[in-house]
């Protein structure tokens, strides 16, 4: 075809509301040379659906954000780009039955009001005003979302479409994607049409991203972890008293959600639309015998209403007006379903310059503001906003087909689940265990997953109660919280092993090594035989990532990350890594052991270790423990004296025997993040994350504003230094009895003025105190400062601490 286009500054497979939001912004951007192709029409689904703000994972903040922006943006998008678009605000109920989900419903009307969202706790009789046709006389109360409501789906994608269109971006319809491939620094997207040769390709392929991740991976790409469930709703008929009530109030009675029960129920036109997420699921396409077909737009799987029948009859007594209408209209589509239930945007994993938007569960609501997070990759190579929850490159090679669909089943079952912050989800696990699996359970470990990897979280004994039930509470108080507390005084009086495995490490060598790093790091190098903390920043000086280097001889390093961090840290390294140097992960190779406590030193030197144990901290050095070869690293991130023992695989068994026989207790990840907290340490996307400059981090002693190499966000730094931070990193106690720990996310208030959040927060056992860390105003940092922090809807005292650690604050302990 003559006109259609052969080169373009941006591809876009798929045409769903995300696609069209991505080419929505770029254009809107100045981006003008972008095209989204399209297999058939532009549409988002079959029916009107719901946009508003609450994610049903409560918690994730970059969710919470998007949805925010997409609300926003669509109440004004119809004006904007002159499109008619059928958007009805009617607000949202969720019901709550139990304490636990109103204490749930309180955390999320807290994370609202830190983002201006007014979302209000109802009462019973409140329930009733707003929907009158709802039963309330065994409910605990409701959460309201005054902005949600519902939207056309299809005209939404259409009047994106248009926006794009006038502001320059172009559409390709009834353009299928045939294959992907690579000419040096650029990507060729063949089509039937022809090809094109573009800069960069974003997936938005909807349930078929997997599939057109496939056309990635002899370039680097990898098998997109998703899966396709069934999702059944159902439309009544027209009822009379619902209508008659919609034209006396003039409006549409709230959508209500029942998560506990797990269903949604709202109006449409002048019937009821019911979509339950049943534990009893469906994926399809995921046996041989059940193909993806080449083409299923515009169809539907065939009716499962039986798979329903609990869900409907608890919403027909919860409203009974739904009985009366009949089904009459049934509709079983596709929907796509990452791991956790949140979709993947951002970086595609292994191929430069190509990025992913799909597996989105509730794309209408998401979409608006997925597009602006695409968008932002796409020009800038960073988000704004810190948006590691849906980072495509959370999931690793962990995540292979049983996997994903197990965990599928798991979420789209458990949709309005709520999170507690002891329990594991028990599906698809098991997926990468340390050499000492075995011993470590047998110990009485009682194991979390990490980018797959098992550890354990605590080590229960006799009689404690291990159930999955026990794990389902917001408090603080369970069957591990002693066995905690015993933990940490082992390492605090003696000496505790931890068996870590999973830490992210590559290797990096080759003529100009340092010099490479030099310009990727804020701060310096170690010396050979020493290592450091180093920090990455982004172009404006936020936190990218923190990794500890280890420096082997000029030129040749280890650098060692959190487990998570695993891909999108080797991506940091790798993106613009300079001909003649050499990048390798040796991450499943290698396991580490902590080996910590006062008397850490006298157990190595029982076990004749081969080592100098007078070298001081920072220092790492190859050694004999037990006679087992291995390395060193004078280094804790409990706080205490001790060291990491890295060892290959095969080595540690006999190196966790020994240690274990030589006196150490066994302790677990809640352990060692209550120690960390008494130091002050930070953990990466918690504390550490692009939503903070370095300088509000409190990094500046490793920031080298003075070394003639410049880095990533030294600009930005300088002009921060120069013009004074307005906000700081600051540790709390709380002094106020709680049976809580603060979650992520916390509101600080000064009175009636929210002043800051808290990042993470534990019981430091050793302190006796319970500690938040967090971010904080400029202007309230003096010690002894008394602010307020909002738990679960209640307010409680807090007091703002020396900058310096709780626990042994001049670090004698960890330098002995």
């Amino acid at each position: 075809m003559a006109d259609f286009p052969t080169t373009a500054r941006v591809v876009i497979i798929g045409g769903g509301v995300v696609g069209t939001s991505t080419l929505y912004h770029l254009a809107k951007a100045g981006w003008k040379d972008c095209v989204l192709l399209e297999k058939n029409e532009l549409t988002a689904g079959s029916t009107w659906h719901a946009a508003g703000n609450v994610p049903n994972f409560a918690g994730s903040w970059a969710v919470m954000n998007m949805q925010r922006y997409g609300a926003k943006m669509y109440r004004t998008l119809g004006a904007d780009v002159d499109y008619p678009m059928n958007y009805h605000v009617t607000g949202s109920i969720r019901l709550a039955h139990t304490k636990e989900r109103m204490q749930e419903f309180e955390r999320v009307a807290g994370m609202g009001r830190y983002q201006g969202l007014e979302m209000d706790i109802m009462s019973l009789p409140d329930i009733k005003e707003k929907h009158p046709f709802c039963e309330t006389h065994d409910l605990a109360g409701a959460l309201w979302d005054p902005l949600d409501g519902d939207i056309d789906p299809a005209q939404l994608t259409q009047a994106l479409a248009k926006g794009a269109r006038d502001a320059g971006g172009r559409i390709e319809r009834f353009c299928p994607v045939t294959g992907i491939d690579r000419d040096g620094d650029e990507w060729i997207v063949k089509t039937d049409k022809g090809d094109i040769r573009c800069e960069k390709v974003v997936n938005c392929a909807g349930y078929y991203a997997q599939r057109v991740g496939e056309m990635f991976k002899p370039h680097g790409g990898r098998t997109v972890p998703m899966v396709v469930m069934s999702h059944q709703y159902f439309l009544t008929g027209q009822l009379p008293e619902l209508e008659a009530w919609s034209k006396e109030q003039g409006h549409k009675v709230p959508l209500l959600r029942d998560v506990d029960i797990s269903y949604y129920l709202r109006q449409d036109k002048n019937g009821l639309n019911l979509g339950p997420y049943e534990r009893n699921c469906k994926a399809h396409w995921v046996t041989p015998d059940d193909p993806m077909p080449e083409d299923f737009s515009f169809q539907l799987y065939p009716d499962d209403l039986e798979r329903l029948e609990f869900y409907i009859e608890d919403a027909m007594a919860r409203v009974p007006l739904l009985g009366q209408g009949g089904v009459e209209r049934n509709i079983n589509g596709p929907i796509p379903y990452a791991p956790d239930g949140l979709p993947m945007i951002g970086p595609m994993p292994g191929c430069p310059n190509a990025y992913e938007g799909h597996s989105f569960t509730f794309g209408i609501a998401q979409g608006g503001g997925a597009g602006k997070v695409l968008s932002e990759w796409i020009m800038h190579g960073e988000t704004e906003d810190d948006m590691w929850a849906c980072d495509p490159r959370r999931y690793t090679d962990y995540t292979d087909h049983d996997h994903c669909l197990a965990k599928a089943l798991e979420t789209y079952g458990h949709e309005y689940a709520m999170h507690f912050p002891h329990h594991e989800w028990p599906a698809g696990r098991d997926k990468k265990l340390s050499p000492v699996d075995s011993k470590v359970r047998e110990l009485g470990g009682q194991m979390g997953a990490y980018n797959g990897w098992e550890r354990a979280n605590w080590f229960a004994k006799d009689g404690d109660d291990t159930s999955e039930e026990s794990t389902q509470t917001w408090e603080r108080g369970g069957p591990w919280e002693q066995r905690i507390k015993e933990e940490v005084e082992a390492v605090r009086d003696g000496v505790g092993v931890l068996d870590l495995p999973g830490f992210s490490r590559f290797n990096l060598s080759g003529e100009g090594a340092a010099k490479y790093l030099r310009g990727l790091i804020a701060g310096a190098l170690p010396k050979i035989g020493r290592m450091n903390l180093a920090y990455f920043a982004t172009s404006r000086g936020r936190i990218l990532t923190e990794m500890s280097i280890m420096r082997h001889d000029e030129d040749f390093f280890t650098l060692i990350t959190a487990a998570t961090a695993q891909w999108h840290d080797f991506d940091v390294l790798n993106n613009n890594l300079p001909a003649g140097l050499t990048l390798t992960d040796h991450t499943t190779e290698y396991s580490t052991l902590i080996v910590t406590g006062p008397k850490s030193r006298a157990l190595f030197e029982a076990l004749g270790t081969e080592a100098d144990l007078s070298s001081g901290w920072l220092t790492h050095q190859g050694a004999k423990v037990a006679g087992v070869n291995c390395a060193l690293n004078r280094v804790s991130f409990a706080g205490e004296l001790g060291w990491e023992i890295h060892a290959a695989n095969a080595d540690m068994p006999a190196l966790y025997k020994a240690v274990l026989g030589a006196g150490a207790v066994p302790f677990g990840m809640y352990a060692l993040n209550s120690m960390r907290i008494e130091k002050g340490y930070r953990a990466w996307k918690g504390d550490l994350s692009t939503d903070y400059t370095l300088l509000e981090g409190g990094h500046e002693r490793f920031i080298k504003f003075d070394k003639p190499q410049d880095f990533p966000g030294k600009a930005a730094l300088l002009s921060e230094k120069q013009a004074g931070r307005k906000k700081g990193f600051v540790t709390l106690t709380i002094d106020d009895a709680c049976e809580f720990d603060a979650p992520y996310m916390s509101t600080i208030w000064n009175g009636d003025e929210v002043v800051g959040e808290v990042t993470s927060s534990a019981m430091g056992y050793r302190t006796n105190k319970c500690i938040a860390l967090g971010m904080l105003r400029a202007d309230l940092h003096a010690v002894g400062t008394k602010l307020e922090v909002e738990i679960f809807g209640a307010r409680y005292g807090v007091t703002v601490q020396a900058d310096e650690p709780m626990w042994d604050p001049a670090n004698e302990r960890l330098r002995a």
